[in-house]
């Protein structure tokens, strides 16, 4: 069925006195900076900001005077809230005041308000009108202008590389404080997301990736702010921590991402003559197989040095099959979790037989052409039959091995 992103009709009704955006700040003993950013954030959304807001200030668990600056900001400024939570956490705070807004659209910014303010409207304008999910403010996007120190630049950069390289995270830019989230979506993505410190905002930002939802990047004009009172080698642990988890949940299959990606995901848009996902399918599907390809001929190399072409093709065949099957379910065919892994392995071994056939029989028949063929035409030969395998192997995984769950998941 097709599915939208855009309200339900059948949604519940929209307050009237409601605000369309609602900003929160997080603090933890901010009694200095606290009354001139909020003053300067009211002021510019009064005077820049086309729609009704809110300021919402999150105290976490202040000792200071921090709760007196905030009660009195909120009986002298029209549009200001104050919020107390007894424990410190700030993935704590923006869960518990976004999930009970009565917004449409939902951000959140660092008190130090080392973001442009000018980022604020491009950042929340693609949420009011629905054209996407998310929407982060990017530090390392192109056309960002950024002063900070080379420390904290590199760490930046490298904690950013490191989610690519272990959650395969599209995204720029995780830990800058300048985000925004549409309502609907944060009442049924939030829910999965574990972290209450620093993390959250790397977890939501992976988990709305992996459910299919748009994520809109705002390259910002950003500030250090020297005073800054993170400590970079925790957060770093806690990042990595959270890191593992979440690694550890999708092998697992335990998040209920089809589910959300039912929900909410988009949809690739209908092209003609092509079956809805077939495009994605065969490029996660070739890079696959590239992958397995390059590991069966360095296998199969390996193997060749101490027994003969056969049991070294079977080998090499049946050892990156299985990984192959592996790859295909998860990456190509996008099945979670550990029902049916089984079925499936076992699937992909006839499939393998299929594959076995046409490469042992080139062999064969290069073998009754040439009683002893060179080395690079073996493998030209092995090459080309691979190319024909391969091709058989995506028709019977889709038509096939993972046909069930297509077809539940289009459904």
């Amino acid at each position: 069925m097709s599915l939208s992103t855009q309200p339900s009709p059948a949604a519940d009704p929209v307050r009237l006195d409601a605000p369309v955006l609602d900003v929160v700040v997080p603090v933890h003993n901010e009694e200095v900076d606290l009354e001139p950013s909020v003053r300067r954030l009211h002021e510019y959304l009064r005077t820049h900001f086309p729609y009704g807001f809110r300021i919402t200030i999150a105290d976490n668990a202040s000792t200071d005077s921090t709760a007196a600056v905030a009660e009195r900001l909120t009986g002298e400024l029209t549009g200001v809230a104050w919020v107390h939570l007894p424990e410190k956490g700030r993935g704590r705070a923006l869960k518990q005041v976004w999930t009970r807004s009565d917004a449409a659209v939902l951000a959140y910014m660092d008190v130090d308000l080392s973001t442009d303010l000018d980022a604020l409207f491009p950042l929340v304008a693609p949420l009011i009108s629905g054209h996407s999910d998310l929407a982060v403010g990017s530090r390392l996007a192109r056309g960002s202008r950024v002063v900070r120190g080379a420390k904290r630049e590199f760490i930046s950069r490298g904690y950013n590389l490191i989610l690519r390289g272990t959650l395969a995270a599209r995204f720029s830019d995780a830990q800058c404080g300048f985000k925004a989230i549409r309502s609907e979506v944060a009442a049924q993505l939030l829910p999965m997301v574990e972290d209450t410190g620093w993390f959250f905002d790397t977890e939501m930002l992976v988990l709305a990736e992996r459910a299919g939802l748009r994520i809109h990047e705002v390259p910002v004009d950003w500030v250090d702010d020297p005073d800054s009172r993170v400590d970079i080698l925790s957060t770093a642990v806690a990042d990595l921590r959270g890191i593992a988890r979440l690694l550890r949940a999708f092998a697992s299959g335990r998040l209920p991402l089809a589910t959300l990606r039912e929900q909410l995901g988009r949809n690739p848009l209908p092209v003609a003559g092509v079956p809805t996902g077939l495009t994605g399918q065969l490029i996660r599907f070739a890079a696959v197989g590239v992958i397995s390809t390059l590991a069966y001929l360095a296998l199969y190399a390996l193997l060749r040095q101490g027994m003969n072409p056969q049991p070294a093709n079977l080998l090499a065949l049946l050892a990156t099959a299985l990984a192959n099957t592996a790859a295909n379910r998860r990456l190509t065919f996008n099945v979670r979790g550990s029902a049916g892994a089984w079925r499936h392995q076992a699937q992909g071994l006839i499939v393998f037989a299929v594959g076995l056939g046409l490469t042992s029989g080139s062999l064969a028949m290069l073998d009754a052409l040439h009683s002893a063929p060179a080395k690079p035409v073996e493998l030209a030969v092995l090459i080309l039959a691979n190319l024909l395998a391969t091709a058989v192997r995506f028709l019977l995984l889709r038509s096939w091995v993972f046909r069930t769950h297509r077809a539940r998941a289009t459904s």
